[in-house]
């Protein structure tokens, strides 16, 4: 099959209305509810639903869409999933706080919202369960939190958006100003102590303790730049500069770490698919390829800040590039016509295993899935704003 010039297929999306993204994410939505009628489970699975951050992703697609379109279908749905897990008395059924799990706090992004939209206080108090699992969640030295109990004194980048965006939303409900200072450290530590000096790009953990296997002796960092952490860190700068006063003072220094990200990021964005790779500074290393969430979430970041104005209008034909391409590489229609999301990677960590070490050749090990939450929330919310990045034009 003869291959589509990038150039033609660029041109042919920029020419599509602007509602095709819409449509894209209602597509893909309708997929979610085909799959996973009830608590996320997919039909005929024995596997029990828990309390996690895949379902906070996801349901962050379906708010999303409840938000640009105003049908109630998303917003039930939301709720339908969430009330699987929060009781009447505002406990959270498969949750243990004691684990002080980072991966366990982003799914009270949904507590908050759905607090707001029907005020029932058992939202609340199961929002104030996971603001205490914060005050006592183990921090390193430098006040970093811990990624889990059960990994002391290491830092992911994925555990960043599973605490700050909560920890942020919160604090603008029901805390102090102040509190951000918190939120903006975890960040900047982040850079400081895993940005790349020469690529600008962020290795996926640090050990402060230097103990871990997988840790540098020298540095405490792993030693790999896997993109979908990268996507977790850049998504998180996003949502967290959303929710802060426009004047806060700390603003700006995340206004520059997202800049100087953005900057590294499409340095490495694949010329011709205009997309990204798995392991982000390997393009075509063996074994490497083109990894769907991380994309996804890379476009969704990139095109929000530009839609925010964090970022220059200058980087829109980059954003619809890698928006073109998420559809040429990882978007197919089945034969009934619904839309899949594919060559997501099921997961990627630091230790808990000999093999989890953050060498290349780890991470080429994971298995590779279609449909999976981790790319169809993020891929949802790239479509959302993308429709207004075009409704701009």
């Amino acid at each position: 099959m003869k291959r589509i010039s990038p150039f033609l297929y660029l041109l042919f999306f920029s020419a599509t209305n602007a509602f095709s993204q819409r449509a894209d994410a209602i597509n893909m939505a309708s997929t979610v509810f085909h799959l996973y009628p009830d608590s996320m489970v997919t039909k005929g699975s024995v596997r029990p639903a828990n309390w996690n951050y895949e379902i906070g992703v996801t349901m962050m697609g379906m708010w999303g869409l409840w938000e640009k379109t105003g049908d109630s279908v998303y917003i039930k749905y939301l709720k339908k999933i969430v009330d699987h897990f929060v009781t009447a008395e505002g406990n959270i059924r498969t949750y243990d706080l004691t684990d002080y799990n980072a991966d366990h706090i982003l799914s009270g992004r949904l507590v908050l919202r759905l607090y707001d939209a029907y005020k029932d206080p058992k939202y609340k108090k199961a929002a104030d369960l996971l603001r205490k699992q914060i005050d006592w969640q183990p921090r390193n030295r430098a006040g970093g939190f811990w990624h889990k109990l059960k990994y002391p004194a290491q830092m992911w980048l994925d555990g960043l958006y599973m605490i700050e965006p909560y920890y942020a939303e919160y604090t603008k409900r029901f805390g102090s100003k102040e509190v951000y200072a918190d939120i903006v450290h975890e960040f900047v530590l982040m850079e400081q102590k895993a940005r790349d000096p020469i690529t600008g790009l962020i290795y996926h953990g640090w050990d402060e303790s230097r103990q871990q296997f997988w840790a540098d002796k020298q540095t405490g960092l792993s030693q790999s730049f896997w993109s979908r952490a990268m996507g977790w860190y850049h998504v998180a700068l996003v949502e967290v500069l959303d929710v802060m006063d426009a004047n806060h003072p700390e603003r700006k220094k995340m206004l520059g770490i997202l800049n100087r990200l953005t900057i590294a990021i499409l340095k490495v964005q694949d010329k011709d698919s205009g997309v990204w790779w798995q392991i982000t500074d390997k393009a075509g290393a063996e074994k490497n390829y083109l990894e769907s969430s991380a994309s996804a979430m890379f476009v969704y970041a990139l095109a929000r800040s530009v839609n925010k104005g964090y970022i220059s209008p200058a980087y829109r034909k980059t954003v619809e590039k890698g928006y073109a391409g998420l559809l040429k590489e990882f978007v197919v229609k089945d034969a009934e016509g619904r839309t899949h999301f594919t060559k997501t990677v099921a997961v990627g960590g630091l230790g808990g295993s000999p093999n989890r070490n953050g060498t290349y050749a780890y991470y080429m090990s994971e298995p590779i899935r279609s449909d999976d939450f981790k790319g169809i929330g993020p891929f949802m919310l790239a479509a959302l704003e993308l429709e207004q990045l075009n409704a701009k034009k």
